[in-house]
């Protein structure tokens, strides 16, 4: 069998023994020839299929020397497609119809009756211009997403606690996989981070990266953002769009807040989750995708289920793995290392010299509950950096902290038969136990993971 590198060809012509004789020369060098005797059919055909070249015919039974027809029918393509590779054919040699051609958005002109390997020649370097659009396409969609990516401030995780070992300790094993993650944990704690380090330590590293904040965008724009749009499919669809999938492909997709989406929009996920495939708004075309999918999600996603207020078939195929990130009160020993981290982050940025704490200062950021997590820490030390005097942080460089609730996790529960005090307790030792495991803590005291979740979200814990 020789090589189909010709790709997909569209041939409009109205004389059947061209189309089967071009039909039968071309099959052997193209992966599809769809042959089309009615030019009336073109926009269905074009809107529908990703043709890599299209052979037409200028001149149709209505008009068979100006070569009007062709000229409309070339406008018609382009207008559908303006990246189509368009090559037309006539019996009739005219350099200025040629020109013209050309001028209107022709990739080539070829005479017919046409020599066979002349044709074969003028279709490869067609499609070999097909491909290099579809590279500089490509390429511009990334450069454009790479660049927005570069404007956001990235931090390197830090965390010697526990419960961040074992999350590292998942990342290195999940990471050279493909596996599917999602990312429990509350606002604030770094899932995007634990995100790009999976990303980071995958075989698609040197692929794109694309975050998307599911919970930003509306039921109306969530198949134009996430699948992208034809231009006319609606009234702001100015230009084509390639959707976040398709910007993706080849690296990873990272979904945020993933919770927050309505039934209908899960299943419409779940739908391009299952056939690894996109189709634009305004065209009934599929797109192949490959990318590795992340999701996060703030909210009691198990829970979610049991309510039916999330599906379960989308669950299972978004959490192949699952990671916990716990609450900056949960891992007070990892305070100091990121206040020193943000204090060095900020003191450069706005050329301060600050060289440390007091001691006062560091144990107020220690007591302090943290509802905002590792977020608000790093606003709260901008905050002091900007406004503070000298060289060490003072505690009253944080007093917009200081009447707010102080972190009580370690307080004893003795001298207390209160039981949900008594439970709280027992939850919180069983988790620090397990270095922040959900699953282990779990099965330690007898629980669904499930149940856990409830119990957490109960407690605030």
């Amino acid at each position: 069998m020789e090589d189909q590198n010709l790709g997909r060809i569209l041939i409009v012509d109205d004389n059947e023994d061209l189309l089967f004789a071009a039909k039968m020369l071309l099959k052997k060098h193209a992966k599809e020839v769809v042959i089309e005797k009615d030019p009336r059919r073109i926009p269905f055909l074009v809107n529908n299929n990703n043709f890599d070249v299209i052979l037409l015919d200028m001149n149709f039974t209505e008009d068979t020397t100006s070569g009007k027809e062709g000229f409309h029918w070339l406008k018609q393509i382009k207008e559908i497609d303006p990246k189509a590779v368009v090559i037309l054919i006539t019996g009739f040699g005219d350099v200025e119809m040629a020109v013209k051609a050309l001028k209107e958005g022709a990739t080539d002109f070829i005479l017919k009756p046409w020599q066979n390997e002349k044709l074969i020649a003028t279709l490869t370097s067609a499609v070999r211009l097909k491909e290099s659009y579809n590279e500089v396409e490509k390429l511009s969609k990334k450069q454009k997403a790479l660049q927005a990516e570069l404007k956001k401030p990235f931090a390197d995780i830090i965390g010697s606690s526990p419960s961040m070992k074992n999350v590292f300790a998942i990342i290195d094993k999940v990471a050279e996989t493909d596996a599917n993650v999602l990312i429990l944990g509350e606002n604030g704690t770094g899932k995007e981070l634990i995100a790009r380090a999976i990303h980071d330590r995958s075989h698609r590293s040197d692929e794109i990266f694309v975050g998307v904040d599911m919970g930003a965008i509306t039921e109306t724009l969530f198949e134009s953002e996430l699948f992208g749009h034809k231009r006319g499919a609606f009234t702001d669809a100015k230009e084509d769009r390639a959707g976040r999938f398709e910007v993706a492909d080849k690296g990873s997709l990272f979904l945020d807040e993933i919770g927050n989406l309505s039934m209908p929009l899960q299943s419409k996920l779940l739908t391009v989750l299952q056939k690894r495939e996109v189709t634009r708004i305004g065209t009934n075309k599929s797109i192949p995708v490959d990318i590795r999918l992340i999701c996060a999600t703030n909210m009691p996603i198990h829970d979610m289920v049991m309510e039916n207020t999330f599906r379960q078939d989308l669950l299972y195929r978004i959490n192949t793995v699952e990671i916990f990130l716990p609450p900056l009160r949960d891992r007070q020993e990892d305070i100091p290392l990121l206040a020193e981290h943000f204090l060095k982050v900020y003191s450069n940025k706005y050329r301060k010299n600050f060289t440390g704490f007091k001691p006062n200062a560091m144990q107020l950021l220690q007591r302090y509950t943290w509802p905002g997590n590792i977020r608000e820490l790093q606003h709260a030390l901008e905050r002091a950096i900007i406004m503070a005097e000298g060289t060490e942080l003072d505690s009253r460089d944080f007093f917009f902290l200081s009447n707010k609730p102080v972190n009580e996790k370690h307080a004893p529960a003795a001298n207390t038969l209160n039981l949900d005090d008594m439970e709280k307790n027992v939850i919180q030792k069983a988790i620090d136990k397990n270095g922040g495991n959900i699953s282990k803590a779990a099965k330690e005291l007898g629980l669904t993971r499930a149940s856990l979740y409830r119990r957490l979200e109960k407690y605030g814990l």
